[in-house]
C-alpha cells in the first residue's frame, strides 16, 4: 500500500499540498508508485501524526476528492481513502475509491459504519486509543508513556471486538482487514515488541495491514530523522512480514516492494 499524503504537514515531508499542482503531483507519485508495485494507494488529506492540526470536513473533501478522481481516471488500482469522517469517506467512495482506512476503527464519527456497510467495501480497522499529549523531540511526535497490561494482548483483543461490531453492524467479516496501529497510542518500546509479535494476532483470522514506514519508532531506534529511515523501515517490513502482515503501508514503494518480495520469497516459498 503506497501512501499518496494530501497535506501540508506530513510527518514524513511528502506532503503534496506543498507542491505548485498538487492533483498532477499526485497523480505522478502514484503512477510511479504502481509502476514500482504497489498493489493499493492510500490517499489521505489529514495528517494522523501525533500532536497535528486537525482538519475540518470540507477541508478534507477539497483535499482528497479530485486526488481520488484523477488518479481513478489514470490508473487501474484500488484506492483506499485514509478518514476517519464518515462524509470524506462517502465522497470519496462515490469518487472512485475502492476501500476505507479508518485510524479510529469507524469509533470517531457515528455515521461511518453504515457509510461503510452500505456501499459494501472493505475497511481497515486500526487499533487506537487516546493517549497523553504526544511528545516531540528530534523523532517526531510519539508517545513517552502509555499503560498496557500486555501491549500485544490489549490490543488482539481491541481488534477482535471492533471485528466483531464491524460484522454485528452488517459489515461481511470477509471485508475486514485489521491494523495493529504502529505508532497510535503506544510508546516506541511497545511498538517494536507488537511489531515483533504480530504474528499472534494472525489467529484472529482476519488480513493484518502493518503501517511501520518512517515511523517514529524507527527514529528513536536509530537516533534518525524521517527522511534517513529507509533502512529502519526495511528491517520493520521484513518482520512484519516475515511475522505475517498481508499488507504494508509504505512512503517508499520501490525499495520495499523489494523487501516485502525477497522476504517473502523466504519465509513463504
Amino acid at each position: 500500500m503506497g501512501v499518496v499524503n494530501v497535506t501540508p504537514d506530513s510527518f514524513s515531508g511528502d506532503g503534496l499540498l506543498e507542491r505548485h499542482d498538487p492533483i498532477a503531483a499526485a497523480v505522478a507519485q502514484a503512477t510511479v508508485m504502481v509502476e514500482a508495485g504497489a498493489d493499493i494507494l492510500d490517499v489521505g488529506g489529514e495528517s494522523t501524526r501525533p500532536g497535528s492540526d486537525a482538519v475540518d470536513e470540507a477541508e478534507e473533501i477539497a483535499r482528497v476528492l479530485p486526488v481520488i478522481a484523477a488518479i481513478r481516471r489514470a490508473l487501474d488500482v484500488p484506492i483506499s481513502i485514509d478518514t476517519s469522517k464518515a462524509a470524506v469517506a462517502e465522497a470519496a467512495l462515490d469518487a472512485g475509491a475502492d476501500l476505507v482506512n479508518d485510524v479510529w476503527a469507524m469509533g470517531a464519527d457515528p455515521r461511518m459504519v453504515d457509510v461503510v456497510a452500505r456501499a459494501g467495501v472493505p475497511v481497515v480497522l486500526m487499533h487506537n486509543r487516546l493517549a497523553a499529549a504526544a511528545t516531540g523531540g528530534p523523532v517526531g511526535g510519539h508517545y513517552a508513556d502509555v499503560r498496557y497490561d500486555d501491549v500485544v494482548a490489549d490490543v488482539r483483543n481491541a481488534l477482535l471486538a471492533l471485528a466483531d461490531a464491524a460484522c454485528s453492524a452488517g459489515i461481511g467479516p470477509e471485508r475486514i482487514i485489521l491494523d495493529p496501529g504502529l505508532g497510535f497510542g503506544k510508546t516506541p518500546a511497545q511498538n517494536l515488541e507488537l511489531l515483533d509479535r504480530v504474528g499472534e494476532l494472525r489467529s484472529l483470522g482476519w488480513p493484518i495491514l502493518v503501517g511501520p514506514s518512517r515511523k517514529s519508532f524507527v527514529g528513536a531506534a536509530l537516533g534518525l530523522p524521517p527522511g534517513d529511515r529507509l533502512e529502519g523501515t526495511a528491517a520493520a517490513v521484513a518482520v512484519a512480514v516475515a511475522r505475517g502482515a498481508d499488507i504494508v503501508r509504505v512512503h517508499d514503494v520501490a525499495a520495499m516492494v523489494r523487501v516485502a518480495r525477497m522476504t517473502d520469497a523466504i519465509v513463504r516459498r
